[in-house]
């Protein structure tokens, strides 16, 4: 677990005077990402977020405010992509971690800074920060599996045996994630309605989002040389917001028996800007509990740590907002808030299966919790659990069971607690086009 340190202090202020009461991008946060100046096309930078500002690390490192961090940190820095930070470790991250508090500090020397070290996020494209070489996706809600599975199998039971012993994922396609705001093309593929002999071809329409969070993975881990659970998060280098949109009309014809295909292959958005673990320490919680008559996770899958303080208290939300609304400048419409501290396992509990048989993960491989849900109508995580009953009702009149052309899909997540800063991350988003 990563500690708490004067970097979380709730009374710090920086000399960016928008990060101070900042929703997301306090100085308590400075999340990670990748970003170029619209008007230097080519130009991929390493950037921090801070309130409505990027700090720009290549020019503090040209400045020589990083000499006296390591040369691996300093080379890392200078590369188009977060993958060389990631691998360097935690210990090496706490302390460019603090490095870069001090530099924001509204006490440094550099609160009179000028405006080469920062560059306005309106004046910034937003990239994928890393070169994402696998992708997996987990299923670890039970409320969310229960869900579906009453979907899907209506005669059965909604929960496959194997979901109370293991954390179950599938491989992803990484060449399909995009950063968000990337508009989303509303797939082709086949799929066969319930009163037809055979299937047709054409685009879907029951195209769906699931509210997620992505974990990008840190130093990795060689190739069959599992890692212990109790290890795992040092594996781990940040967290994301992650959009894994599905054409259930595709999956449903499709996924017997091997599971999801083309009904997800076609794009994952992820929110641009990663929040550490170091960032999270102050927000960490146990492990969902295990309810009653379940059965104890298996012996590589239990670690006292990991019981008492494996969760995340991240708070998300889901927002739609059609075309109609744009047009008439309505507010997007929350669809739902929920926790991520309910999933049934945790991330590093995920890692440990994943590594378990000795598959080795990559700095920058991208693991995706599965969808978020809750127990309530008002937590659920996909419009496939939101309307099993009815259409909603939008506050315009409009109606939805799935996503129309036109419909933006928004994420946001943000960690609170007595006695801490909020920190948020931002937000992934997506355009449905035809």
């Amino acid at each position: 677990m990563r500690p708490i340190d004067e970097t979380h202090d709730p009374a710090r202020r920086s000399w960016v005077a928008s990060a101070n009461g900042h929703a997301d991008f306090p100085i308590q946060n400075l999340p990670f990402g990748v970003f170029r100046h619209r008007a230097r096309a080519g130009d991929r930078r390493i950037g921090v977020a801070i309130g409505d500002e990027i700090l720009d690390l290549v020019r503090c490192r040209d400045l020589g405010l990083f000499d006296d961090l390591s040369e691996g940190v300093r080379h890392a820095i200078a590369t188009p992509t977060l993958n060389a930070l990631m691998a360097l470790g935690p210990e090496a991250m706490a302390r460019l971690r603090r490095c870069l508090g001090a530099l924001l500090d509204a006490r440094s020397d550099r609160a009179d800074a000028d405006e080469r070290l920062v560059t306005p996020m309106s004046d910034a494209e937003l990239l994928l920060p890393a070169a994402i070489g696998d992708y997996t996706d987990f299923y670890t809600s039970i409320d969310h599996a229960t869900n579906v599975g009453h979907v899907f199998r209506p005669a059965a039971s909604p929960l496959f045996p194997n979901f109370k012993y293991l954390p179950v994922g599938y491989h992803g396609r990484s060449s399909s994630i995009v950063p968000s705001g990337t508009p989303i093309v509303r797939p082709t593929g086949q799929s066969r309605a319930a009163d037809a002999a055979a299937p047709s071809v054409g685009p879907s329409q029951r195209l769906d989002y699931e509210l997620e969070i992505g974990a990008f993975v840190g130093p990795g881990n060689d190739l069959s040389r599992p890692i212990p659970l109790r290890e795992c998060e040092r594996h781990l280098f940040g967290l994301c917001l992650l959009n894994d949109w599905s054409a259930r009309d595709l999956q449903a014809w499709e996924s017997q028996p091997l599971g999801p295909f083309l009904a997800k292959s076609f794009a994952t958005s992820i929110s641009p800007w990663v929040v550490t673990l170091e960032a999270l320490a102050p927000y960490r919680c146990p492990a969902a509990p295990r309810r009653g008559g379940d059965p104890a996770p298996l012996p590589y899958l239990l670690e006292r740590d990991n019981e008492s303080a494996g969760g995340f208290d991240i708070r998300c939300e889901v927002f739609l907002e059609t075309a109609a609304m744009r047009a008439a400048r309505q507010a997007p419409v929350v669809l739902s808030r929920n926790a991520f501290s309910r999933m049934y396992w945790t991330l590093a509990q995920m890692v440990a299966h994943h590594t378990s048989n000795g598959c080795n993960l990559r700095p920058g491989d991208l693991l995706g919790s599965g969808t978020i849900s809750g127990p309530s109508e008002g937590e659920l995580g996909c419009l496939l659990e939101l309307t099993r009953a009815n259409p909603i009702r939008l506050p315009n009149g409009e109606q939805r069971t799935f996503l129309a052309d036109g419909d933006t899909v928004i994420f946001r997540a943000r960690c609170a607690r007595d006695g801490c800063a909020t920190i948020g991350f931002g937000e992934c988003r997506g355009t449905i086009i035809g």
